[in-house]
């Protein structure tokens, strides 16, 4: 049964401490990470293809490593009317949200003369990186892919793992649907190094986007720079704040769907009722004991779970903003003024009719989000991680006039004579 904390007691502030400061990993893999990259460079396909028959216990050889259109679609026949369904219901509400988001060039002319303007334009490649592994999440297809097509991106090159050689069909009907075709059964730091530098089967990519192990982790931190990279995901998280009238049992599964993704997932419950705390941790026992993936749950539960109890709302706010949770749940009965006053979270769930897991899957907003406290300075995935923004300018000589002066004059400011020249020599 997990802690419960309250603010009033005289050791709170150590223990939230120790709540929050979860290691991601115990194991140091940069150095193995490093070397992985490092043999990709070198030996390309062949090292690629020697870590993906180690690490997911398989055979393949060069010609096994792109998943064929014949394989796609036969994967796509397998799914049953009703996902398929699901997942085109999923599609068309996550294309209509980032649709929503495009933004807008600008072009204007100052009061100098001077016409100034910003453009957005698509990468040319992306890279998705799919999880495999403990669970195969066809939702992270959609919400990494369809944004990219909405952004107007060229070519998505998709990386999955098949451990044992098993691909889950619904994770090729999703990249159907999104339009994904170049897809390659790899995944790990080599996948990553893979879509960074390039091999000679694999093209290299712009950006790395999509949640992975901590390896896959490690890895886009030590590929950027060569690549643009969404963020580094650390594990899965959720902190929700409720009232006295909400139901113990329906908090109970919203902390363990999260806790269910893995061991080191973290759920935190916010309450101000003591009868409330009581009653989910009972509920959290029960559902525990029928979950099939119990043991996952529990364990992160165990670890990392923990039922927070405030004396007033500000308390729980003041709280919420300083962990920055990567999902968020209002649980209130009026969650709005609460809202008003959350600055930071990845994604947030207002109301009781709001789980966050409708957020995995069908509610529109992309469900890549920022973990482990970062959402204090980032942001989800969404179509502004496929664009990139261009400026420009164009000056009439009424306009060099009337601003080219004071360029020089700072230019020379600077020592730099030539930049103080470049400019002079036109206003003569």
């Amino acid at each position: 049964m997990s802690k419960i904390l309250a603010t009033s007691h005289a050791y709170f502030e150590s223990d939230v401490l120790a709540l929050l400061s979860r290691a991601a990993t115990e194991v140091q893999i940069s150095d193995v990470v490093r070397e992985i990259i490092a043999k990709v460079r070198r030996d390309g396909d062949a090292a690629v293809i020697d870590y993906t028959n180690q690490f997911d216990r398989v055979n393949l050889g060069l010609a096994d490593i792109r998943v064929t259109a014949e394989e796609i679609a036969a994967a796509t026949a397998e799914v049953s009317q009703e996902l398929r369904d699901a997942l085109a219901l999923a599609a068309v509400r996550i294309e209509a949200f980032h649709r929503a988001q495009l933004p807008q060039d600008i072009e204007f002319t100052d009061a100098a003369g001077a016409t100034l303007g910003m453009r957005w334009g698509a990468l040319d490649a992306v890279g998705i990186y799919v999880p495999g592994g403990k669970a195969s999440y066809p939702s992270s297809v959609l919400m990494n892919a369809i944004p990219a097509k909405v952004a107007g991106v060229g070519r998505i090159a998709m990386c999955v793992p098949a451990p044992d050689g098993v691909l889950n069909p619904l994770v090729l009907a999703a990249a159907s649907l999104a339009g994904v075709t170049e897809i390659y059964r790899i995944g790990g730091a080599q996948a990553v190094a893979a879509l960074a530098y390039g091999t000679a089967l694999i093209e290299k990519v712009d950006r790395i986007v999509g949640p992975g192990n901590a390896y896959v982790a490690e890895a886009k931190r030590q590929v950027f720079g060569q690549v643009g990279i969404d963020s580094i995901a650390g594990p899965s998280e959720v902190l929700i704040l409720a009232d006295a009238a909400s139901n113990p049992a329906h908090l109970a599964l919203d902390l363990l769907a999260q806790a269910e993704h893995d061991e080191d997932a973290q759920a935190i419950l916010i309450t101000d009722s003591p009868e409330l705390a009581q009653a989910v941790l009972c509920e959290v026992d029960k559902a525990l004991e029928i979950l099939p993936r119990a043991t996952i749950a529990g364990e992160s539960w165990r670890r990392h779970g923990a039922i927070i109890l405030v004396q007033d709302w500000e308390e729980a706010v003041a709280l919420a903003n300083r962990i920055a949770p990567e999902h968020l749940q209002l649980m209130l009965a009026t969650p709005k003024p609460v809202f008003d006053k959350i600055r930071h979270a990845g994604a947030i769930f207002l109301g009781k009719n709001t789980p966050e897991a409708i957020g995995d899957y069908v509610a529109g907003p992309n469900h890549v989000l920022p973990t482990s406290g970062t959402a204090r300075f980032a942001s989800g995935l969404s179509v502004y991680d496929f664009l990139k923004r261009t400026t420009w300018v164009a000056l009439d000589e009424r306009a060099l006039q009337a601003i080219g002066p004071a360029a020089v004059a700072l230019a020379k400011a600077e020592s730099l004579t030539a930049h103080a020249e470049s400019v002079a020599v036109r206003l003569a």
